[in-house]
């Protein structure tokens, strides 16, 4: 299931940098706007993953999971 996100992407001097607004903590920073969206996209499917397996393995070894939708 695909999600979409909003990157915040602003030029500061030779660089890029942005953020993924939804998402505390992800945030980068490269030469092009192109690459800083790759590498904010990556960083985030990261994230996201990492964020997933901490709360699975909180909740081990009874746990259910459900849909939220907002």
């Amino acid at each position: 299931m695909a999600n979409t996100y909003t990157a915040v992407t602003k030029q500061d001097g030779g660089w890029w940098i942005g953020w993924i607004e939804e998402v505390s903590g992800v945030n980068c920073q490269e030469r092009t706007k192109s690459e800083l969206v790759a590498s904010l996209r990556a960083t985030l499917a990261e994230a996201l993953e990492l964020n997933r397996q901490d709360a699975i393995r909180a909740a081990l070894p009874d746990y259910s999971e459900e849909l939220v939708t907002v």
